[in-house]
Parts: C-alpha cells; sequence; structure tokens
C-alpha cells in the first residue's frame, strides 16, 4: 500500500482519544449528609474515586467511530479492483484466453510494493476474467510456452474452465506468442458469436522486442491488459555448459540493457561463473560480457577430476537477478552438441557462388548449434554412425548390403537420416539400393514438374508458399514395395510422394524425392529448404541424438517396454514425470516443463538428459503492444468492492448511538438508588 494509504489508516490510532478522555474525566463524589457528624471535630478531607471508566457503551461507540473514520478516510487510497470484461450491449462474448507460461513469466511485476511473479499475476487475473464470465459466452485457453498448446477447447461449461486453470502452472519454456494468438483466433472462428476477442496475459517478452505488435485474424478483437508486468529487467542464464576432458566452456546470455542495443554489453556487475560438485566449486572466473553473450572456457584441476569422477558438475552463475532458476546448468559431456554427418554429391551440389554445398551453407546459417561433420561416403561401420545424431545422404547411388545393415540398426537405435533421390540414385549398380530404409525401386524422371500440393504438406508451413512452382526439371519416381509402411508427409500436385517417412525402431528415415542440387531445382534457395532442415535436426534431438534439448521439447520413447522418466532436482529429490500421448494417439514421449536434470530409465537402461533454456528467453523486453489492445471498450480494471456507503452509513448510525446515549446519561444518575443509610 502507498503511504497516502498508511496515513489515512494511521487516523484509527486516535482510538486512544476516547480512552484518556474516559480516564480523565472524574466526577466528584456525591454527598449525604449523616447526623453523628457533627459531634466530630471538622477534619478536610478529599474524598475521590478511583480512576476508572464510566459509560462502557459511549466509549466504545466512539472508538467504532472514530475507526469508521479512518476506513472512510482509506477508501479512495485502496486498490481493491479485477480485471473485467467490457460488454457490448450486454451480449454474450466468445473469449480466448492466452496464459504465457514461459520462463520470462517467473520475474517479478512492475508494481510496487508487490512480491509475485509475473505468473502469478496472469493467473490470478484469468481467473478474475472468468468471475465475468455469464450464460452464453464461450472461454478457450490457450497456453504461449513454445510451442503453444491448447489447454482447453472453447466451451460454455464454466466448472470445465476453473479446473483447467487450476491445472496451469508455471514452466521455464520459451515463448511463442504469435503462434498461440493464432491458435486463440482458430479456437473462436467458428463459434455464432459475434464479439470474439483474444486475451492476451503475458510480458510479451518473447525475444523479439524490434518485432511488429501481435496481429489476430479479421472479426476477431486482441486484448492486452495487464501493463503492470511488462517490462525490462535484468537477467543472466547459464545456456549450456559442455566438458571435453578437463575443459568446461560455458555459454551465459544476458538481456540487453538499452531498448534496441543488441549489440550492447549488458551489465552483469561482479558476478562470476563458477564450476560446482555439489556445494563445492572447482574452478571459477570472473563474467565479462562483451555483448548480449560470452562463451567462458574453463579448466578442471586435475585433482579435482580425480576426486569428483563420477560426481555431476553444474555450472552456476553467483549473484543475483531477475530469474534466479536459470543460473544454473548441468554439465554435459562431449557429445551435448548435435552430430551432423554429411554426404554431398559433390559435383551436383556446386553453386554458382562457391563455397559449400548448399546443405552445409544452409546449416551453418540456421546456427542449431550443431556440429556438422562432411563425409566422403557412407559410414560403412557402426562406431562411425554411433557418434552421429543425423545423417543426410544427397543422391547416391544406393547403398551396398554392408552399409543398409548398419544404417538400419543405427536408424533402429534413434538415429535420424534424410535420403534425396536424384539422377545417381535412380542408377543404382546391381545389389546396391536403399531397402529397408526405403523399401522401394527408384527411377529418374526428367519430366519437369510444378510443385506441391499445398493441402498435403505437414512440413513447410508457413515456408511452403515459395514451393508451389519450384521449377523441377525432374523427379525421383518410386515403385513402393510396402505402402503401408511409408507415411508420405508432402506430396506432387499431381498426387505423387515428395517426402516420405519410414519409422524403424525408435528411429525415423525421411526420403525426398528431389536431390539437392541447384542444377535440377531451387529448392535449396527457398525457404522451405531451411524449414525441412529445421524440422530434421528438432526431429534429430528430440530421439536422442543430443543430450540436451531445450526446455518443451519432446522425448519419443517409441519401442521401448519399460519407461521412467524423472527430473532430478538441486535438492537431490527425484520427480518423476507422466509421459504424454503424442498427438498421433500412437507413440509415447515425455516433456521437461523445467529446467535441469532429468534421468531417463528405458529398459533398464539409464540415460541422462539436461533441458535447457532457449537463449531469446533471456531477453526480457517486451515487443510492442498492439494499437488499442488495450482500449476500455475491451475491458480494464474496476473496484470489486466499494465500501465506502456502508461506512458511512455505519458511521451516521454510532453518531445517533451515542446521541441517544448522552440523551439519557442525566436521566439514569437521577434514577440512580440512594445507598442505605
Amino acid at each position: 500500500m502507498s503511504f497516502l494509504t498508511w496515513a489515512a489508516l494511521a487516523v484509527g490510532l486516535l482510538v486512544a482519544a476516547p480512552l484518556v478522555a474516559h480516564l480523565l474525566r472524574r466526577r466528584p463524589p456525591d454527598e449525604e449528609a449523616f447526623a453523628a457528624t457533627k459531634l466530630v471535630p471538622p477534619n478536610p478531607a478529599v474524598a475521590q474515586r478511583r480512576t476508572a471508566l464510566e459509560d462502557r457503551a459511549l466509549f466504545s461507540i466512539r472508538v467504532l467511530a472514530i475507526i469508521a473514520l479512518a476506513l472512510l478516510g482509506a477508501t479512495p487510497f485502496m486498490k481493491c479492483s479485477r480485471l473485467s470484461l467490457a460488454r457490448q450491449s450486454g451480449a454474450s462474448v466468445a473469449l480466448a484466453i492466452v496464459i504465457d507460461d514461459s520462463l520470462s513469466m517467473r520475474a517479478a511485476t512492475l508494481e510496487s510494493g508487490e512480491d509475485r511473479s509475473r505468473f502469478e499475476r496472469a493467473h490470478q487475473a484469468a481467473a478474475e476474467l472468468l468471475g465475468g464470465i455469464g450464460p452464453g459466452d464461450a472461454v478457450a485457453v490457450v497456453l504461449a510456452g513454445a510451442p503453444p498448446r491448447v489447454a482447453l477447447a472453447a466451451t460454455t461449461n464454466l466448472d470445465s474452465v476453473k479446473g483447467v486453470l487450476d491445472r496451469v502452472v508455471q514452466s521455464d519454456r520459451g515463448t511463442d506468442l504469435e503462434g498461440a494468438v493464432q491458435l486463440g483466433a482458430e479456437l473462436l472462428r467458428n463459434l455464432e458469436h459475434a464479439d470474439k476477442r483474444v486475451v492476451v496475459l503475458s510480458d510479451l517478452a518473447d525475444g523479439g522486442p524490434e518485432a511488429a505488435p501481435l496481429e489476430v485474424a479479421q472479426g476477431v478483437k486482441l486484448w492486452v491488459p495487464l501493463a503492470e508486468i511488462r517490462g525490462a529487467a535484468d537477467d543472466c542464464a547459464v545456456v549450456r555448459a559442455d566438458r571435453v576432458a578437463e575443459r568446461v566452456a560455458v555459454r551465459v546470455a544476458c538481456s540487453p540493457r538499452a531498448k534496441g542495443a543488441e549489440d550492447e554489453a549488458p551489465a552483469p556487475g561482479d558476478r562470476r561463473i563458477e564450476v560446482r560438485a555439489g556445494a563445492e566449486v572447482l574452478v571459477g572466473s570472473r563474467l565479462r560480457m562483451s555483448g548480449p553473450s560470452a562463451d567462458v572456457v574453463l579448466t578442471i584441476p586435475e585433482s579435482a577430476q580425480t576426486q569428483h569422477a563420477g560426481i555431476r558438475l553444474y555450472a552456476a552463475l553467483t549473484g543475483s537477478d531477475a530469474i534466479a532458476v536459470d543460473d544454473i546448468a548441468p554439465v554435459v559431456s562431449l557429445g551435448g552438441q548435435l552430430q551432423v554427418g554429411i554426404v554431398s554429391n559433390a559435383p551436383g551440389s556446386r553453386v554458382a557462388t562457391g563455397g559449400p554445398p548448399p546443405v552445409e551453407q544452409a546449416l551453418a546459417a540456421l546456427d542449431l548449434g550443431a556440429q556438422l561433420q562432411p563425409l566422403a561416403t557412407v559410414p560403412e561401420r557402426g562406431e562411425e554412425l554411433e557418434r552421429l545424431g543425423l545423417l543426410i545422404v544427397d543422391d547416391v547411388p544406393g547403398f551396398t548390403p554392408s552399409q543398409r545393415r548398419e544404417l538400419a540398426g543405427w536408424v533402429e537405435k534413434g538415429g535420424v537420416m534424410l535420403i534425396t533421390l536424384g539422377q545417381r540414385a535412380g542408377a543404382a549398380p546391381l545389389g546396391s539400393g536403399f531397402s529397408p530404409l526405403l523399401p522401394a525401386i527408384v527411377r529418374w524422371s526428367k519430366t519437369p514438374q510444378e510443385g506441391i500440393d499445398g493441402d498435403s504438406d505437414s512440413v513447410f508451413g508457413e515456408a511452403a508458399a515459395g514451393l508451389d512452382a519450384i521449377a523441377a526439371r525432374g523427379r525421383a519416381q518410386l515403385d513402393l514395395e510396402h505402402p503401408a509402411e511409408l507415411r508420405t508427409l508432402v506430396k506432387w500436385k499431381d498426387g505423387a510422394p515428395l517426402l516420405l517417412e519410414r519409422r524403424i525402431g525408435r528411429g525415423v528415415a525421411y526420403s525426398l524425392t528431389l536431390p539437392f542440387s541447384t542444377a535440377t531445382s531451387d529448392l535449396a534457395l527457398r525457404p522451405g529448404f531451411l524449414a525441412l532442415l529445421l524440422r530434421l535436426v528438432d526431429t534429430a534431438r528430440s530421439l536422442g541424438g543430443v543430450a540436451r534439448t531445450t526446455v518443451g521439447t519432446p522425448w519419443p520413447l517409441d519401442g521401448f517396454q519399460q519407461v521412467e522418466v524423472a527430473h532430478l532436482t538441486r535438492q537431490d529429490q527425484r520427480v518423476v514425470l507422466s509421459l504424454d500421448q503424442a498427438p498421433d494417439q500412437t507413440s509415447r514421449r515425455a516433456i521437461p516443463e523445467l529446467l535441469g536434470l532429468y534421468e531417463l530409465t528405458l529398459d533398464g537402461t539409464t540415460v541422462h538428459r539436461v533441458a535447457a533454456v532457449a537463449e531469446s528467453e533471456v531477453d526480457l523486453r517486451p515487443r510492442p503492444a498492439p494499437d488499442g489492445s488495450a482500449h476500455r471498450e475491451l475491458g480494464g480494471m474496476t473496484a470489486a468492492v466499494d465500501v465506502s456507503a456502508y461506512v458511512a452509513i455505519g458511521l451516521l448510525g454510532l453518531l445517533l448511538a451515542e446521541l441517544i446515549l448522552r440523551a439519557l446519561a442525566p436521566r439514569r444518575r437521577r434514577t440512580a438508588p440512594k445507598p442505605a443509610a
């Protein structure tokens, strides 16, 4: 509360005034004539009653009156209000509540004197909005942590909405506000309500402070209240920590200080980065930032390596900032980065500008934290494949029997592979082929093709718009041996498959009926090519090709019979996660919601994985709020309870009671019985 509120309430201290007044009030004693006193010599004396409260009823009324007066004076300064909807002529409303449950919402609100997180305020606001929902209103709930999820489809069942809101908890995910807003608008699209609104309860910190304001589909209004949870704050996070022998490479990211100054160095102060084994600090160094992120290499002393062998190490930042949970991260041993093997058709992969093949340039430009390994030939030994999480093979003339055996075994254990099919794939020599990765006979056709069928696309998303005319000079045609074992993800306009998927054990093999060669098509020059590579990298990470993924990335658990996933907290607690059913209802997966170390027990084998912070989530600067998104026609803060009128009426009643008591006081004295002689 503010100073004025406390000052108004301080009037209540005046309750001591009636007490003092009643104690100081001393009435002279009543004198009674006694005949025998005439025989006694006069002796002056003073008779005084013991100091005590008189007229207790009158005293109580005066105390209550002063308390009521203090409450009446403090009422204008009391912020007892809630978030409420504004209706248009009393019409019903279709509302999609977007709650941001990302890591940035752990920061404190900007309200003075309030000690709660932004998520707590957003969750409270959602409950306040629910209090204003009436009959006929429809409500949907969407969570904005990446990837956005539908917590509840649009419904008029108020109890269902309350139950969902009670189960919404804070996570450490990244933020995808654009996807969440679009998802909310989609949930309202087919409703018959004329008034449709998407309310965003978020700090708008999604890593894009210079991005354009959020937009919604036509016919849906966007409402972004809660300005008190939006604002920049200082935060630093340990993004990752990789160990190679005695060296630990730690990446630290900090939120920029000035708006729009991404290259300006943050101010970490006197903070240090340390490598710890439990509570013991093995090595540390002062944190120096020359930009939004910094890489620090620490060397563990040889004595500590022996003493703490087999003990889990953590990289931690000293000091404090807006978010505490991202100041520490487990150290991942060698292999923490995704290893990507690339076998390119060197003659066909040349680009006019020179340099590496397009697939290598694209992966380097995406900066996905993957380590590229260009390979001259397809690996033939299992140990060569074991260190890879993703293998991309561009237009090779089939695989030898030994290669097929090793590749199939590697995919079955969780590997991810992409095979592109071009002219060389269609001219495979006798004994070479692609089965069981692709059980089909491959033939190359030089017939030009227009582009893909956008309705069949489940990979490229928004980038598919540029693939409707990729000007392909040919394509691979497939005679499938077992069509039921393959899933078509993208089709050509004539219905032929462009991208196929085959699940083998815990891994997956993709086949693309078009090579990356720019002489065959311009696929490698379009945004859809980047979307495809991003899909491959995300799939490889989720299937176990790397020990570290970002929070919210699903871990598929297909192929295992007995599975247990537990989060190992810093307090040595083991919290077992419940498994999630994939959208296709055919596979299980675990989704880490919090940062830290996880232990997976898979058919008796124990492995560890790390859920890491998304680097973009460290930037707490909000993106611009859309124009008109806080208009009073949509809603705002209204007084929840206004008791000033009731206090004033009570005060008048106390005044009337005092007047009645004062009027009756003389009569009570006159009728008081006299003491017996």
